[in-house]
């Protein structure tokens, strides 16, 4: 045992001590700005671990998008849906093997590029729940919706360009910046329950909740047969053997190697709760005696299968004319989600991994973060997927000590061997990830105790965040119900203050977060160079006193936000003026 330490600690210091090292700031590399421990064989394992974690995207987005009958062509005039046609669930079975290698090579592609330009530890690949609303809103079940799966498509490409746009002008940067400091660690935390309760869902979890009639949610656990239509268990709760497995092969055994700071913990539960659901003649198999079953088992044996993209590859549609009215209708839907959603996301998967800068507010190479994740959005679409995002199971990576672009690489690596390798990939069970997503959201909800509690306008906001993420089942739907109640409850309170001529304020006014319409860090690209611009044509002088007054404001922020009065606030502005004459 000590030798394979030895051995490693050997391969981690001569790496981290070569060229190899210094391109991605391992420690020891001597770069002036190289990450503190880091190595080379731990961006490896949580690289394995983050795409264990989100391997069950490669059957789930294939089976979704397979809903919308993607180029199929249904004939049938009476049964619009075609689903008892066999040529047209002929066409939906290779059309769905055309989406699980297109799903793994574009989730291997983005998280391989994300990983080298942006040095982060963050993977990407199609986004649930975009993917369910690109199939079952936009295209509908078997293309019975108001856009063509084709036209979709070429909507979700544009968008991409839309996004490119948006990160080159600095406007999402400036959008993160303008959250309130309690949103934005709210939402990490929201994050983090959102993770535990995918990890508790049948779809990619233990399956120990699910929906009901009488309440949003119930308690499930049962198996399979006592599923209604609707997925809520009739009987037998708490009885399913898969979720007892999940539980402590999964849960206990991980959270106690954890507890010992065993290497590879994480990877070690999984792995070891999909090698006991593989044998078929046990009660918790993968692969029951089943129509559903049978077919998993059939392409489980196939080991090393590779399925060419015959269908998907370039499908776009450019007849915008066909539907103009619902095709900018879902390009707006996805721009908006998407663009709150994934720089969410990203945000916080960087707070999580400790990089983001706490005087500028931003994290390294954010710019070129956010370019390429729209980038691969565009290139999702030429392959026949939904909108491609940042995942939070990237999470998990971080939680296993992963900080560098060395992580995202790895991951994308294993996805693009999983084209090969799809049959053993795609047959991990989602209660072996389960308690994985559950313990990574602990992780995350620890941030918790740094949202400002003792100002009700500061923590009613974080709270609804926290709270509306994980019970809407979206990051964006959350995020915009916390500044809209930061909003309707602040603006008021500023409102009050402003007629009564500050005689009226709220008595722990003192502990309010300080917030600005000027943030911190370097002005939006689009600003400077209209304030460029303006320079040339003889107004250089003007150009300069806003840029002044800019950086004056963000000199009072920072003032401001050390000391965390607001009577401070008013002494910086009335001297600042006076300072100015003196000179």
């Amino acid at each position: 045992m000590e030798t394979i330490r030895q051995t490693c600690t050997s391969i981690n210091d001569s790496i981290g001590a070569s060229t190899f090292g210094r391109i991605f700031r391992l420690e020891g590399s001597g770069h002036e700005k190289e990450i503190k421990n880091t190595k080379f064989l731990t961006e490896i394992r949580a690289g394995v671990t983050t795409f264990f974690t989100m391997a069950y995207i490669i059957a789930v987005n294939a089976s979704i998008l397979t809903d919308t009958g993607g180029t199929c062509v249904c004939n049938d005039t009476k049964d619009l849906t075609c689903s008892t046609d066999p040529v047209y669930n002929a066409c939906l079975l290779d059309l769905n093997r055309d989406l699980v290698t297109a799903t793994a090579a574009i989730a291997g592609f983005s998280s391989f590029l994300f990983g080298f330009l942006t040095n982060m530890p963050v993977c990407l690949a199609p986004g649930m729940g975009l993917n369910a609303y690109f199939a079952y809103q936009v295209v509908g079940f078997h293309g019975t919706g108001s856009v063509s799966y084709r036209l979709a498509l070429t909507a979700v490409f544009i968008e991409g360009f839309i996004f490119v746009f948006l990160s080159l002008i600095g406007m999402r940067q400036w959008l993160v910046k303008m959250l309130p400091s309690s949103v934005k660690i709210a939402s990490g935390c929201g994050i983090g329950l959102f993770l535990a309760e995918i990890g508790l869902t049948y779809s990619a979890g233990i399956g120990a909740i699910t929906g009901a009639t009488a309440t949003p949610l119930d308690i499930a656990g049962c198996a399979p047969q006592y599923l209604d239509e609707n997925g809520f268990c009739t009987s037998h709760k708490m009885t399913n053997p898969t979720m007892w497995i999940g539980i402590f092969c999964g849960g206990i055994v991980t959270a106690y190697l954890m507890s010992f700071k065993v290497k590879s913990a994480i990877i070690i539960g999984i792995a070891l709760v999909s090698i006991i659901s593989w044998p078929r003649p046990t009660s918790f198999t993968y692969f029951p005696y089943t129509t559903e079953g049978a077919s998993r088992f059939d392409f489980f044996k196939k080991v090393v299968s590779f399925h060419p993209i015959n269908s998907t590859l370039n499908a776009l549609d450019w007849n915008v004319s066909s539907a103009p009215g619902h095709f900018i209708l879902a390009l707006f839907t996805f721009l908006y989600v998407d663009i709150i959603d994934c720089t969410a996301t990203l945000y916080s998967m960087a707070r999580f991994a400790g990089v983001v800068d706490k005087e500028s507010g931003d994290f390294p190479r954010s710019t070129l973060a956010y370019c390429t994740d729209a980038f691969c959005i565009s290139i999702g679409a030429l392959f026949g997927c939904s909108p491609v995002t940042a995942f939070i199971e990237s999470g998990a990576g971080i939680a296993e000590g992963g900080k560098t672009g060395l992580t995202a690489m790895t991951c994308g690596f294993c996805f693009l061997v999983s084209i090969f390798f799809a049959p053993i990939f795609a047959s991990i069970p989602p209660w072996a990830t389960g308690c994985t997503l559950i313990l990574v959201g602990c992780m995350m909800i620890r941030q918790v105790v740094n949202v400002n509690w003792r100002y009700i306008g500061d923590a009613v906001p974080a709270f609804v965040t926290i709270m509306f993420i994980p019970f809407g089942y979206s990051t964006a739907y959350g995020l915009i119900a916390g500044i809209m109640v930061y909003t309707a409850i602040n603006v008021p309170v500023y409102l009050t203050k402003l007629v009564s001529r500050g005689r009226i304020v709220p008595d722990d006014e003192d502990h309010r977060e300080y917030w600005s319409l000027k943030p911190q860090g370097k002005l939006p690209w689009f600003i400077t160079a209209t304030q460029t611009v303006t320079g040339h044509f003889g107004h250089s002088s003007q150009a300069q006193d806003s840029a002044q007054s800019f950086r004056s404001g963000a000199s009072q922020d920072n003032f401001t936000a050390s000391r965390g009065s607001n009577k401070d606030v008013e002494a910086v502005v009335v001297e600042l003026p006076l300072r100015r004459e003196k000179r």
